[in-house]
């Protein structure tokens, strides 16, 4: 199995040598089967299974009726137990072909119950010629209807049944083109976000927001965003309620607004959170794509200080609010901030704090999926924290990142496989860096 849910197999040699790589989806290891080939590319090829002959033991009947149509899932043939063996795989794998890291010791596992763990899901929206609410296909921009989500939250699917009842009604109006439901930790409550187009009208927009929240009492709070020119900033449309609700931890309750990035698996939250702060303590951390500062928060209580930077203006708005008295938000991306830095020498916006040295104890940082980059990670390393924290969610990128890290004298003290998404390829991990 490869990153990305694919199974590889081989096309026997030609001329040219070894046989071009075949691509095929919901596949396991070692099964035999029959495919036909659906796409020739130069160095590669893409397949999809026929019949499978021979069975992996691993095998078991997908729990949604959309698996193999819908892209959100890759793995519901498999038990859930050997879901975790393809991730490690993939991730030693992947850290040994990228950045020549053999990994000898254990990697620590942490399962996730394997349904409803959702948090938040976004579901595209259609209405017109007839409404259409669910995900794209597989490898497509396809739409395909989806009335349930086994992995999202209980609340979430009852938001999706009150979606396509307001659908089916011709209640939806013109412009709608995405509804995103984002649940509390108790699944008691939910904000929806809706994306809409050019077409949309601020009346009916309103109109049919407060009908969608009377129709579902846990909504705490609807707003509407449009996209009315590329690359530009969304517009807010309405707001009906609340814009932000309260999600509680072991550690803290958090404001997050609508619009706010928050983890996305309600079951390992926490679990993340002792991951990546437990047994840190010291006078300066500085916790980099902060989002609301679910990691700031808890490292608060062991640190003398907090730096926590985040590009996004709703994410920077929400991780002030969160801020404990001992933390300092910085609205700026992390290039930016180590750049200044670097600079200036001040670890805050203000004047250099007392107590602490240019060089924080601990370096927290959890970039998106295309990781932190040759320039971050340069100035990371320069920047000399005894301690890095890299959780990540792609695999090549931090295998990339960690080559940088390796050549400046860091070593990889322990490694986490943190499953924040059963049922598919996506792959989280937390690598504790020291030097």
């Amino acid at each position: 199995m490869v990153y990305g849910g694919d199974g590889l197999a081989r096309l026997p040699a030609d001329e040219g040598g070894r046989g071009k790589a075949v691509f095929i989806p919901f596949v396991l290891p070692g099964e035999t089967i029959e495919a036909s080939l659906t796409e020739r590319k130069p160095g590669f090829v893409r397949a999809k299974a026929d019949a499978i002959t021979h069975p992996s033991p691993h095998r078991i009947p997908p729990v949604c009726p959309y698996f193999g149509a819908c892209g959100g899932c890759h793995y519901q043939h498999a038990t859930y137990e050997q879901q975790l063996e393809i991730k490690e795989t993939i991730l030693r794998e992947t850290l040994r072909r990228t950045a020549k890291i053999d990994f000898e010791r254990a990697i620590e596992v942490h399962p996730s119950p394997p349904f409803h763990y959702r948090n938040r899901s976004r579901l595209q929206v259609r209405v017109s010629p007839s409404f259409t609410a669910g995900y794209l296909k597989l490898a497509s921009h396809d739409l395909v209807a989806v009335e349930e989500c086994p992995i999202s939250s209980p609340l979430i699917n009852r938001g999706i049944t009150a979606l396509w009842d307001n659908g089916r009604a011709a209640k939806v109006p013109e412009g709608v083109r995405e509804v995103e439901f984002f649940a509390n930790a108790d699944d008691t409550q939910m904000l929806v976000e809706v994306g809409c187009n050019s077409e949309a009208h601020r009346s009916k927009i309103r109109a049919w927001a407060e009908d969608f929240c009377a129709a579902l009492p846990e909504i705490a709070g609807i707003t509407a965003f449009r996209n009315s020119k590329p690359g530009a900033a969304p517009e807010k449309l309405i707001s009906i309620g609340a814009t932000h609700i309260m999600y509680r931890t072991e550690k803290a309750a958090y404001r997050v607004s609508a619009g706010s990035f928050f983890q996305t698996n309600r079951y390992l939250i926490d679990e993340l959170v002792k991951i990546v702060t437990r047994g840190r303590s010291g006078q300066l951390a500085l916790d980099l794509y902060a989002g609301v500062g679910l990691f700031s928060t808890a490292l608060a209580c062991d640190f003398h200080h907090i730096v926590s930077v985040e590009p996004s203006q709703l994410s920077s708005a929400d991780l002030s609010y969160n801020q404990p008295s001992n933390g300092e938000a910085v609205q700026a991306t992390t290039e930016q901030y180590l750049a200044r830095l670097e600079d200036s020498g001040r670890v805050g916006t203000g004047a250099v704090l007392p107590h602490t040295s240019y060089q924080p104890d601990l370096a927290v940082v959890d970039p998106p999926r295309n990781g932190l980059g040759e320039t971050v990670a340069r100035r990371l390393a320069k920047l000399g924290a005894p301690r890095i924290t890299y959780i990540s969610c792609d695999p090549a990128t931090l295998a990339r990142d960690l080559v940088l890290f390796l050549a400046a004298a860091y070593s990889i003290e322990q490694l986490h496989l943190v499953d924040l998404f059963p049922q598919t390829y996506h792959l989280e991990s937390v690598v504790q860096l020291v030097r």
